[in-house]
């Protein structure tokens, strides 16, 4: 029986379009994001769903197709929802009329014709390349395949190939969507509507159509016609319409005489988008307006609201934008590899080098200027790595380390306690491809141990040195393992003089030295040949590390 078939079919059908509600929304740029549209579309079907399913195993068509009406219209969301209310409605009043227990191709095209009838009567000014630009063509092929006496089955497979091919046809329809690469959204749902349905009614719920024997093209070959056509962009600039907010709310009229005519002409002077939809007294009414609360008191003067939905279509499509290109980003994200390397450099010559010895993602920080935990787990996260290791390069910033390894649930972070940019150097060189993370975390901690760092700055208030020399503001430090050692006037000859300390402490033989963003190459080109004069006998790797406030960072080892 029809009533039964449809009863059994819509909420397969609804299902489809409830699990596709996401991909449907992303196609959203007409004419304006107000709500998403496989949303809208999927919480409208839901409703109808609820209320064909309260209605006992006996109900007649007739009695179906009310509850269609019924439930579509209270539940329409968005423009797009209120209009498939009434393409649902046009459909089911025109299977009511059908003679027989089982549909024929005729019954079939008989219905469509009338979801168009209903459909385009709703909307004041029906645009090409949407959801009645596909009802139109799928009617139009039902018609063409009752004029051939094509059988039911023919015919289903047909105006499933024709929803599809049509839906491929809308950016050539309509401008807006062709600017910006989708097909129109609301078609795409009714198309994934009438697929699922159809499915249903052939007894192939949940699989990919096939009508690969009754028609030249197939259902397959339509819907990739459709992903052909298909690039989703960003679009924050959209300029469907003036108006910001969309409104729509279930009205009953007060009167017999209510004005629907009249009501659409003040509808028209408060925004675009107008819709009244619905026999007196219960309507749904949606349009796009900046002024809201005026649309609402007007229609309070003639009857009853309730069910109000407004909606900020400005925020929507910047969230819209927003979704879309966080879901880029996660598709276009690599498989993990297996170990990548975090660290923090206060200088982008640092960062260059860390970067040069196989750091993935360098954060920016150090003295003074201490990244969060939250900037140091999502830099774990952009490595995309199944095991992360950790170079704080800095005493104050190793609890902040810590706490996002133990923060990531993505990776198995370490952190390795390097205390300055030179250890995290020493400890990349010790680093082995073949080695578990844990072998190259204890190798790293090992490699760090042997260096000592020095770094020369200058004071900014009075204080004293390890051995009790005064320091005024002004003064150029060197400072050894966290202790003032050497106190001067000059960069280079304190440089000098803390290097010469270290060295009668104990011979090292490499110095890796470091320029900050206040040192001249010419000053830096001294620095050097001082050193060598100082020290013949000591290697110097030399670098310009950028980093504020310290002229100079060196290691020995």
């Amino acid at each position: 029986m029809i009533s039964t078939a449809v009863r059994t079919c819509f909420p397969v059908a609804a299902k489809v379009v409830a699990d596709k509600a996401e991909e449907i929304n992303k196609l959203n740029v007409f004419p304006v994001p107000d709500g998403d549209t496989g949303t809208n579309m999927s919480l409208t079907l839901n409703t109808v769903v609820k209320e064909v399913e309260a209605l006992p195993a006996t109900a007649s068509m007739e009695e179906i197709a009310k509850a269609i009406t019924h439930g579509s219209l209270m539940g329409a969301r968005g423009n797009s929802g209120v209009i498939t209310s009434q393409i649902l409605r046009g459909i089911a009043e025109g299977l009511v009329d059908a003679k027989g227990e089982e549909a024929t191709t005729a019954d079939i095209a008989h219905a469509l014709r009338r979801g168009v009838k209903v459909a385009f009567k709703a909307v004041r000014k029906p645009v090409e390349g949407t959801i009645l630009t596909v009802l139109k063509d799928v009617s139009a092929r039902a018609d063409a395949c009752e004029l051939k006496r094509m059988s039911v089955d023919e015919t289903l497979d047909a105006i499933v190939v024709e929803a599809y091919e049509s839906v491929a046809r809308t950016p050539e329809l309509l401008p807006v969507l062709k600017e910006n690469g989708v097909v129109d959204s609301g078609a795409f749902g009714l198309a994934t509507f009438i697929e699922g349905f159809v499915n249903a009614v052939k007894g192939k719920e949940g699989q990919v159509s096939d009508f690969k024997t009754t028609v030249d093209t197939t259902s397959e070959d339509a819907k990739a016609h459709v992903s052909d056509v298909v690039q989703i962009e960003l679009n924050d600039d959209w300029e469907g319409s003036q108006y910001r907010y969309c409104t729509e709310f279930l009205f009953k009229a007060d009167k017999p005489d209510f004005d629907e005519e009249g009501t659409l002409k003040f509808l028209s002077t408060m925004g675009d988008c107008e819709l009244l939809v619905g026999t007196n007294p219960d309507y749904k009414i949606h349009v796009h307006s900046n002024h809201p609360d005026q649309v609402l008191g007007h229609m309070l003067e003639l009857g009853q609201i309730f069910k109000v939905f407004i909606h900020n279509m400005d925020l929507e499509a910047h969230e819209r934008t927003e979704k879309i290109a966080a879901d880029q980003k996660a598709a276009e994200k690599p498989e993990p590899k297996e170990l990548g390397f975090v660290a923090v450099a206060a200088g982008s010559g640092e960062a260059d080098i860390l970067k040069s010895l196989g750091v993935d993602v360098v954060v920016s920080g150090g003295q003074t200027m201490n990244p969060s935990t939250a900037d140091i787990l999502a830099a774990i996260e952009e490595v995309n790595a199944k095991n992360v290791i950790v170079l704080p390069d800095n005493g104050n910033i190793r609890m902040a380390a810590e706490a996002a390894a133990n923060a990531c649930d993505t990776a198995k972070v370490f952190v390795v306690t390097t205390k300055t940019v030179l250890q995290a150097f020493a400890a990349m060189f010790a680093v082995d491809a073949e080695a578990t993370p844990e072998e190259n975390v204890e190798a790293m901690q090992d490699a760090i141990a042997d260096i000592r760092d020095g770094e020369v700055t200058t004071a900014v208030r009075d204080s004293a040195a390890a051995d009790g020399t005064p320091i005024h503001a002004g003064n150029v430090m060197g400072i050894e393992g966290g202790e003032i050692v050497v106190v001067g006037d000059d960069v280079q000859d304190v440089t000098v003089k803390l290097i010469d300390k270290m060295q009668d402490d104990e011979e090292g033989d490499t110095l890796t030295i470091l320029a900050g963003s206040d040192m001249s190459d010419e000053d830096f080109e001294k620095l050097l040949a001082a050193i060598e004069e100082a020290q013949p006998d000591l290697e110097i790797d030399s670098h310009r590390g950028e980093q504020p406030l310290y002229p100079v960072v060196f290691s020995i080892e």
